[in-house]
């Protein structure tokens, strides 16, 4: 609407859920791998069930620039990997990488948490615009873009002490 009502030239983007180096440590991965590194279990909201589409930052990035240079002014594209995965699975992924990598301190588990009142279910996004129309597709499968970042925060575990206890500790967001 702002769009239209101030006749301004744009595109607009909606990206599936993104996960990388620097993230805020309230967000799930890089709490679970602050966790991992400082000993602690991983929580999970409820039965884990929930589900939700993964993309590394970096194919984020190079989905804008792709549509910034071919995309059409008043359309909307949406950004997805494609890759839809459970908390649970998720977490349990990110475990078994930091324990091939040996970045586990001891015995870790997960332990499931009250959901969170309102909690969507399922984020998932339909992408095929983008990869039709743009020709764009992901570049990290989730497995290596894991590998990535638990690289990058078993390297730069100075970056979690920018943010208080209390930050990475609940939920902000």
């Amino acid at each position: 609407s702002y769009e239209k009502t101030f006749k301004i030239n744009a595109i607009i983007t909606n990206a599936s859920n993104n996960y990388g180096p620097r993230q805020h440590p309230e967000k799930l991965i890089p709490k679970l791998i602050y966790n991992i590194l400082n000993g602690k279990n991983l929580p999970i909201y409820g039965a884990g069930n929930n589900i939700r589409e993964w993309m590394y930052v970096q194919d984020h990035c190079l989905a804008l620039l792709k549509i910034f240079k071919k995309g059409k002014i008043g359309q909307i594209y949406n950004i997805g990997s494609g890759k839809l995965v459970s908390n649970l699975y998720l977490c349990k992924k990110i475990l078994n990488l930091s324990n091939k990598k040996n970045f586990l301190k001891k015995n870790i588990r997960i332990v499931h948490v009250k959901d969170r009142a309102g909690h969507d279910f399922r984020y998932s996004l339909n992408s095929s615009k983008l990869k039709k129309k743009i020709k764009w597709k992901i570049k990290t499968n989730l497995v290596n873009g894991l590998v990535k970042t638990l690289d990058w925060y078993f390297k730069n575990q100075n970056f979690f002490k920018e943010f208080k206890k209390s930050d990475i500790n609940r939920r902000i967001g």
